[in-house]
């Protein structure tokens, strides 16, 4: 017997409800009065493929983009007829305007909590499709953030022949925001030994959401999660379900590292081991995590972030006394 349900109407409104009510209680709508510094975004794929541009002329200015590629074989690069292509309709979908924008305000958001912050310098680039599965990269020490626009060019891209579906959903341009977003959520969240109970993972990954609530507060929640809206509102649907699972099946405290794998690990799907798999939609575990998270905010509002985020997954567990009921 499926012990998820399929979304109704009724649900949908209340969804939509509910959606109303949180944008006007969203505690992480501040007002920026010290924004991040003024941001460029370069693209170092346009200059690549200039031909009019001297090789000598083009390393000069990039001098860590050649790598370990010989001058003969960048310079076909820069001449070749593929790869042109890929990266003229790449770069097509990008609104570079509003990407700057967005960055802009991300980076702002992020200074507001961690004033040390300092805005990185910001490089779109074409892998020719070769790094389009992990398509952002920072460089902490050089403090510059690199964006191969292959990686976006939107699922079902003639492009991306075969590659698997779920890593398409979220290779669509409104998902490079919530992914650079990520990487510095990531990099914010304390290192703690503690994670090898499946609470601590479930708190981990909730810690980096709430982190993406505060730096995109202005964001649709299942760009966040890197959802489609379809897999999203199925989570939230199935959110008391999902936890009656883990909670009926001893999962909150078990230490099986496959827990990670079936629940928190991109995928198509959870892995409940149900007839509902095939429906379910992937990462309930970091889902799930969000909700205790949130829930622990709602019951101490007052708490600071940074103070938050060094806490134990234990007690904002159990100071959260997070338990979802079941939708009507």
């Amino acid at each position: 017997m499926k012990i998820f349900r399929i979304i109704a109407l009724s649900l949908i409104l209340v969804l939509g409800l509910n959606s109303c009510k949180k944008e006007s209680q969203n505690q992480w709508n501040v007002e920026i009065k010290n924004p991040a510094e003024k941001i460029e975004v370069t693209d170092i794929s346009k200059e690549f493929y200039d031909q009019n541009i001297p090789l000598e002329q083009f390393k000069a200015k990039f001098p860590w983009f050649q790598g370990t590629v010989s001058d003969a074989d960048f310079g076909k690069r820069r001449a070749d007829d593929g790869e042109i292509k890929i990266y003229k309709e790449a770069i097509a979908k990008i609104d570079q305007k509003k990407l700057q924008k967005d960055l802009q305000e991300l980076f702002s958001h992020i200074k507001y909590y961690f004033p040390q912050f300092k805005s990185p310098k910001v490089f779109l680039f074409s892998s020719a499709l070769q790094m389009v599965q992990d398509p952002i990269f920072y460089d902490p020490k050089e403090n510059f953030l690199f964006i191969d626009v292959t990686g976006f060019m939107g699922e079902n891209n003639a492009n991306y022949k075969g590659l698997e579906m779920y890593f398409q959903k979220s290779m669509n341009p409104q998902n490079i925001v919530p992914k650079v977003s990520q990487i510095f959520a990531e990099n914010a969240v304390p290192d703690s030994p503690d994670h090898q109970k499946f609470i601590d993972q479930l708190v981990l990954n909730g810690k980096i959401m709430i982190l993406q609530d505060a730096f995109l507060p202005n964001f649709p929640d299942y760009l966040k999660m890197n959802y489609t809206q379809k897999q999203y509102d199925w989570t939230v649907a199935n959110e008391a379900n999902i936890w009656n699972y883990f909670v009926e099946n001893n999962l909150i405290f078990g230490d099986d590292h496959r827990l990670i794998e079936r629940f928190i690990s991109p995928g198509p799907f959870s892995k409940f081991y149900t007839e509902i798999d095939n429906e379910s939609s992937p990462q309930v575990g970091i889902f799930t995590g969000w909700q205790i998270c949130k829930e622990y905010f709602r019951q101490k509002p007052d708490t600071k972030l940074q103070d938050f985020l060094k806490m134990d997954a234990t007690t904002i567990f159990n100071q959260s006394g997070y338990k979802p009921k079941l939708k009507e």
